[in-house]
């Protein structure tokens, strides 16, 4: 039987999957507040529309999420090729695009705890906040996330373990 202590090559791939998990949360956590946000306390035409879209990696296999990506930044797809040669980032096969797709694929996750958070917290306390001549900022940076933290804690874990 083989050994049981996991060896360098081991912990290089945990220390890689870590980066690439923590990385993809970071860099999605602030679009996942604004687009709950957007779901939670906005009506406007299409927004059935753009809660497919986000909802759209939990619906396609994998594959077919990744291939799309694939086109999308490899060095010859619209972004990548403009990344490539405007700012000389190359995303498609480095550990940058593995963390583009996990934050892709975990979106979905980390939009559905915000919002559902959003929807619970008391409008009232806002417009308290406002009627006493708080800007909209701050109404959301004191009130909103503060009794967010929960779901956004819930929906960036969700996130990380996609």
């Amino acid at each position: 039987m083989g050994s049981t202590e996991l060896g360098p090559e081991d912990w290089q791939a945990i220390a890689l999957t870590l980066r690439v998990a923590v990385v993809a949360v970071l860099a999605s956590l602030p679009f996942g507040i604004a687009v709950a946000w957007v779901l939670s306390r906005t009506q406007f035409p299409g927004k059935i529309l753009i809660e497919a879209l986000v909802s759209l990696p939990l619906v396609l296999p994998p594959v077919v999420t990744g291939y799309g990506l694939l086109l999308l930044l490899g060095r010859h797809g619209p972004l990548g090729g403009f990344l490539d040669r405007a700012l000389g980032i190359v995303v498609a096969f480095r550990w940058t695009g593995a963390a583009v797709a996990a934050a892709v694929m975990g979106f979905p996750f980390m939009v559905r705890g915000i919002r559902l958070s959003l929807d619970a917290i008391d409008r009232e306390l806002e417009d308290a906040a406002h009627s006493l001549g708080a800007p909209g900022w701050l109404a959301f940076v004191t009130i909103t996330l503060p009794l967010a933290l929960p779901g956004i804690l819930s929906g960036a874990g969700l996130a990380f373990g996609r």
